[in-house]
C-alpha cells in the first residue's frame, strides 16, 4: 500500500483574499498583526503625512519593545544573581570554622559564579591563623607588593602589573587579563579579596565592585571570630 505525500505550498494572494472575506473578524482576534500591516495612503508619489505618521508610530513601537525585552532579561540575570548570592551568603553563615567560610567561598565563586581565579589573602602569621585555603601573609609583605589596593577600603577594578599578579594569584599569573579586589576590613585591614579574569577588559572600572563589595561586608563580620585577637 503507497503512502500518499501532500506537498505544503505557499497560499495564493486570491486564497489568502478568500479566507479574510470568509473570516471577517480575523483581525479582531489577532490584533497584534495590525501594528505590522502596511497599508500605503493614496497621495500619488510623495509620501502622505498619515503614512509618515503610521511609520514613526511603528518605529516607536519596535523600540519599546526591544527596551522591554531588554528590560525582562535584566530581571532575570538579576533572580539568577539574586539565589546565586542567598545561596553564598547561607553558606557562609553555615561555615563552623575559617575552613569551612573559606571554601564555601571559593566553591561559590568557581561553581555558580564562574568567577575564573579567586585569592584570599589574609594578614598576620601562619602560626596564629587556621589553615584554611586563604594565603597567609604578613602586613608588610602586603604593603611592599600591593600598597594601592589597600588604600581607601574600597573595592578597585582594572589592570595590575606582573609583580602584583604574582603576588595574588601566584602561578595563575600569566593567566590573567583584569581583576577586582576589595580590602577585608575589621578596623584595620586583615586580608584582601581578589578575583581575576582572563579578559583583560572584563573587570572595567567600577563593574562588579558592588557585588564584591557586599560580599566582603559579609566575610567582614564572620571571619575575625576566627582570627587571632
Amino acid at each position: 500500500m503507497s503512502e500518499q505525500r501532500t506537498e505544503s505550498r505557499p497560499l495564493t494572494d486570491e486564497q489568502v483574499a478568500q479566507y479574510l472575506e470568509a473570516h471577517p473578524d480575523f483581525f479582531v482576534q489577532h490584533r497584534k498583526l495590525l501594528a505590522d500591516l502596511e497599508l500605503p495612503h493614496e497621495s500619488g508619489p510623495a509620501v502622505s503625512l498619515v503614512e509618515r505618521q503610521v511609520s514613526v508610530l511603528r518605529e516607536r513601537n519596535m523600540d519599546m519593545r526591544h527596551r522591554l525585552s531588554k528590560l525582562l532579561d535584566n530581571a532575570r540575570e538579576n533572580d539568577k544573581l539574586f539565589d546565586k548570592t542567598k545561596r553564598l551568603v547561607l553558606a557562609l553563615l553555615e561555615g563552623r570554622d575559617m575552613g569551612d567560610i573559606i571554601d564555601a567561598l571559593c566553591f561559590s565563586f568557581d561553581q555558580d559564579f564562574n568567577i575564573h581565579y579567586t585569592s584570599i589573602l589574609l594578614f598576620g602569621h601562619e602560626d596564629r591563623i587556621p589553615s584554611s585555603q586563604a594565603r597567609v601573609v604578613t602586613i608588610g609583605e602586603a604593603r611592599q607588593h600591593i600598597a594601592p589596593l589597600l588604600k581607601n577600603n574600597r573595592a578597585m577594578c582594572g589592570t595590575l602589573g606582573e609583580g602584583e599578579l604574582q603576588f595574588l594569584f601566584g602561578d595563575n599569573a600569566h593567566q590573567i587579563g583584569s581583576v577586582a579586589t576589595v580590602p577585608l576590613v575589621h578596623g584595620n585591614a586583615y586580608g584582601l579579596l581578589a578575583i581575576g579574569n582572563r579578559d583583560p577588559h572584563y573587570y572595567r572600572s567600577s563593574m562588579g565592585t558592588l557585588f564584591l563589595g557586599y560580599i566582603a561586608e559579609v566575610l567582614n563580620r564572620l571571619l575575625p571570630e576566627h582570627l587571632p585577637r
